[in-house]
């Protein structure tokens, strides 16, 4: 690291070199730690799960496919003459007695895992976006419809950006022939590119099948992957209102099967498929994500299932999702609190900025909704980092931007350390009567990479520095950090043999 001088300078503020050098290198995965923010009281928790429980039992649900009839028809649910399933509450309580209060995503390299439950908090990228936010040396903005490439390239420098904890697809690639080659592409592309827990998806049960076969060739064997998964699904087997989508339906089926984990995503967009009060949104969604967890629960009561109700803010002006607004982190920090009340292990939506480029308005409605989603508990935040314009694009620019942001934010959820040794009267005792400052004190130099995590590439130094150095630009100073990684020579995360029976297995459309 580079060497900074134990002096202040006029201002009380430590002199440093000039000279940054990248900090990414010497940080570790750290989670965040919730606080358990609570927009709800608890009477108001049981009031939504109990409307919740009268919409499943009472409404139900239309669309069953047959199998997820003849999965819960013998526990007690029933199939009525307009053809909607009612999933009783005596269904319900069994799903939440049984099914795992926690368990682990496992990375492939080290301290990749990620323990799911309890009051750990990590972010990670996702959106499936069509277009790439792109900037050149002089920071001007462009988009463009994304690639199979780009997405490799956005697993890759996740790889690299120590405070983005798992890498959801980010971005959709749009020069795939169909919707087969998309998913088996998509799934091959991030494997390739990082070693962090890997989320995707299927649209199809062959497609989710030879996935689950990749995966199982990439981990050892089928029963590896069991023990081991490194990868999991994100499922939206609900369109709302209360009405199923089979093909989802049958890939928490199979996921559940093979022991793979399941994100059971719910979205709905308050005031369009949900109703326009926040309780009333939330107990719909409520309601929605429960009658997925109960498939998953019917495949095996031990079946790795996340509690993912995603609820969304409508601007009823356009009609169009309003991700960053201040009623999107509320309603979030509300579903992240019903998920703790339920126990399971979950995820949520935050970061989905609505700004076009990376400007105040961007990292605003960032920071907001991840801070809230982070204090009230959600176990997995995606969209934390690289997405932009209402999910409609991501960037490699913002992902180096949002590490840093992600950094302050993990930071800030720490908690105090307070006993003997930090409350530090000896020091206080001792620069009292000398220096007049802790600069010196062997305490702080100890502490300097311990308790403190720097920004790479934010802008700490002084005025006359920055003028001095031609008053850099954060999107010009994040775009070369992205170039710069991604510049390395790429690390394949498939052995070349196992990546040559893939080759061999399915048309694979990454050459590098």
């Amino acid at each position: 690291m580079t060497e900074i001088s134990t002096k202040p300078d006029r201002s009380g503020r430590r002199r440093r070199n000039s000279q940054h050098k990248s900090v990414l290198a010497n940080q570790q995965q750290v989670p965040a730690r919730s606080w358990g923010l609570a927009p709800l009281n608890d009477e108001q928790c049981q009031m939504i799960h109990s409307q919740a429980l009268i919409i499943l039992d009472e409404i139900g649900l239309s669309d069953a496919p047959d199998a997820v009839i003849d999965l819960l028809t013998p526990h007690g649910a029933r199939l009525s003459d307009n053809g909607r399933l009612h999933i009783p509450s005596s269904v319900i309580e069994r799903v939440m007695a049984d099914l795992p209060k926690q368990f682990t995503l496992y990375g492939r390299g080290a301290d990749n895992n990620l323990t799911l439950g309890d009051n750990h908090v990590y972010t990670g990228s996702g959106g499936a976006s069509p277009k790439l936010l792109e900037y050149d040396d002089k920071g001007q903005a462009s988009y463009r419809d994304s690639t199979l490439t780009d997405l490799y390239q956005a697993a890759r420098l996740v790889d690299h950006l120590p405070h983005i904890h798992f890498f959801a697809r980010s971005l959709v690639a749009s020069d795939m022939p169909d919707a087969y080659s998309l998913d088996i592409n998509t799934a091959y592309a991030c494997f390739k590119g990082s070693v962090k827990p890997i989320l995707t998806s299927a649209s199809s049960e062959q497609a989710a099948n030879d996935i689950i076969a990749m995966a199982a060739q990439i981990a050892g064997s089928a029963e590896a992957l069991r023990q081991r998964p490194f990868f999991g699904f994100n499922i939206n087997h609900v369109v709302p209102p209360l009405r199923f989508d089979a093909m989802s339906c049958l890939i928490i089926i199979q996921a559940a099967t093979a022991g793979v984990p399941v994100m059971i995503n719910t979205f709905g967009q308050l005031g369009a498929s949900s109703p326009v009060t926040m309780a009333g949104c939330l107990a719909q969604t409520m309601a929605e994500t429960l009658a997925g967890m109960a498939i998953a629960w019917a495949v095996s009561p031990d079946a790795k299932a996340v509690f993912g109700p995603r609820p969304m803010i409508t601007d009823l002006r356009t009609g169009g999702m309003s991700g960053g607004s201040g009623e999107q982190a509320l309603l979030t920090a509300a579903s992240a609190q019903m998920a703790r009340f339920y126990q399971w292990p979950s995820s949520t939506i935050a970061g989905a900025t609505d700004s076009k480029t990376l400007d105040a308005q961007s990292g605003y409605e960032k920071a907001i909704n991840v801070s809230m989603a982070v204090q009230s508990g959600a176990h997995m935040i995606t969209q934390a980092a690289g997405a932009q314009a209402s999910l409609m694009a991501a960037s490699m620019v913002a992902y180096v931007i949002d590490n840093d942001m992600l950094g302050a934010i993990i930071r800030s959820s720490q908690p105090l350390t307070v006993n003997t040794s930090t409350l530090a009267l000896d020091d206080i005792r001792q620069v009292a009567a000398g220096d007049g400052h802790f600069l010196g004190q062997r305490a702080t130099l100890d502490r300097m990479n311990s308790d403190f995590i720097y920004p790479d590439i934010a802008d700490r130094t002084s005025v006359e520095e920055w003028l001095a150095n031609d008053r850099p630009d954060l999107i010009i100073k994040a775009n070369a950090r992205a170039k710069a990684i991604l510049e390395q020579a790429p690390i394949s995360h498939i052995p070349d043999a196992i990546d040559q029976i893939i080759r061999q297995n399915y048309d694979i459309k990454l050459h590098l």
